[in-house]
């Protein structure tokens, strides 16, 4: 596993020290609005260490995400390829960051991260991010790393219960209509 840098953030492995944070985050309304459920202490340790067994498994996967400057915990970003029972297939990037992180450019900036490192490095010809079609904060970085939306691919997810949640958007990058990176992330 790799860890990857930006201008601002460090991307890497899992620590114990995330998980109170990252149980803190789950358990915010505000950061889980656009899912159905907030996460228990329990469930929010077992992702983190389901996460972590992708990352060593394959090498990338779901990051955790600190602020370079401070080592602060701030959520997570990353690639992780799309879960079965979905209308398609492919890789899909994601992010999600604890609301003190929200309105600092954050998400982009991980999210470019993760891109460069899925068509760079991984030579990925396609990545997907799909979120809820009321989720415009979530909409807005996707456009702004480039990604595009064809309604034709909008779906209603089987894994949410019926409601408003469950109408959600795809948004799609392909590799040969990908901007040139401001930087390319390095390895540390």
């Amino acid at each position: 596993m790799r860890d990857l840098h930006t201008d601002r953030l460090v991307l890497r492995g899992w620590r114990k020290s995330d998980l109170d944070p990252w149980a803190a985050m789950n358990a915010d309304p505000r950061v889980r609005e656009y899912f159905p459920d907030i996460l228990t202490r329990e469930q929010s340790t077992a992702s983190a260490a389901r996460f972590q067994a992708d990352l060593d498994r394959r090498g990338w996967g779901w990051w955790a995400v600190e602020v370079r400057a401070t080592g602060e915990f701030i959520g997570f970003t990353g690639l992780d390829p799309v879960d079965e029972g979905m209308p398609f297939t492919g890789v899909e990037a994601g992010w999600r960051l604890a609301r003190p992180a929200w309105g600092h450019g954050y998400a982009t900036e991980a999210a470019r991260a993760v891109m460069a490192f899925g068509f760079e490095q991984l030579g990925l010809a396609e990545i997907l991010a799909v979120t809820t079609a009321t989720n415009l904060r979530s909409q807005a970085v996707m456009r702004r790393i480039g990604m595009t939306r064809d309604p034709a691919d909008d779906f209603d997810d089987p894994s949410v219960p019926d409601g408003p949640l469950r109408r959600s958007v795809v948004y799609r990058l392909r590799a040969e209509e990908r901007q040139p990176a401001r930087r390319v992330p390095d390895s540390g």
